[in-house]
């Protein structure tokens, strides 16, 4: 099917709050999803995030256009993810406020590639201090006598990608998606949430 709508994507936090100032940059052909939720929860697990998710499956999404990059996931490692994820669909994302879009004139825009890099860097920041807050909860928790368990996952080196896709519940994914399986479908069929199953996909573009 050929991707023939752009979409206007908006996330405001409470009812109260008026979109209005983001309907600036709305385009006047396109879509609007607006979702009335917390920025904690991740873009494809929030009502109108699920919708734009089905399109993009039955391939009807080319190009989708936010307020700023914020409105995509919970922290910047989500949003890295969710880019990547809609750039591996052939998926222009534009964001107004930062003035990017990732995909000019069919191919990949070399400074959205560079964005990417650095919120890649801010991504491992952000991993790396939530790894330091863990350890230092877990020596704090000794301390007192109250840690349960043991150090293995405190310490534990990052999953490489060989051995992420080597898991078993990684394979019967991959097979299930092979299979011509839409993402929603592949997470129910295999009794995961979807953003492990977009995890997978995304790891099987790289």
């Amino acid at each position: 099917m050929d991707k023939t709508k752009q979409v206007f994507y908006i996330r405001v936090s409470t009812p109260e709050q008026n979109p209005s100032r983001q309907h600036k940059d709305l385009p006047t052909d396109g879509i609007v999803l607006v979702d009335i939720c917390s920025g904690s929860i991740p873009l494809f697990e929030r009502p109108e995030g699920k919708v734009l998710l089905e399109m993009i499956e039955r391939e009807e999404v080319y190009q989708i256009t936010i307020h700023q990059l914020d409105r995509l996931g919970r922290d910047t490692l989500d949003v890295l993810t969710t880019i990547k994820f809609l750039m591996s669909k052939g998926i222009n994302l534009i964001s107004a406020q930062e003035g990017i879009q990732t995909i000019v004139n069919g191919k990949e825009n070399p400074i959205a590639k560079m964005l990417i890099g650095v919120l890649a860097t801010f991504a491992e920041m952000e991993n790396n201090r939530r790894r330091d807050r863990q350890a230092e909860g877990i020596a704090k928790a000794k301390e007192r006598g109250v840690y349960i368990g043991g150090t293995a996952k405190a310490t534990r080196k990052p999953e490489t990608l060989k051995e992420f896709l080597a898991k078993p519940k990684t394979k019967k994914v991959v097979r299930i998606l092979k299979e011509g399986n839409s993402l929603r479908r592949t997470a129910k069929i295999c009794d995961v949430s979807l953003v492990f199953v977009i995890k997978v996909s995304k790891a099987l573009a790289n």
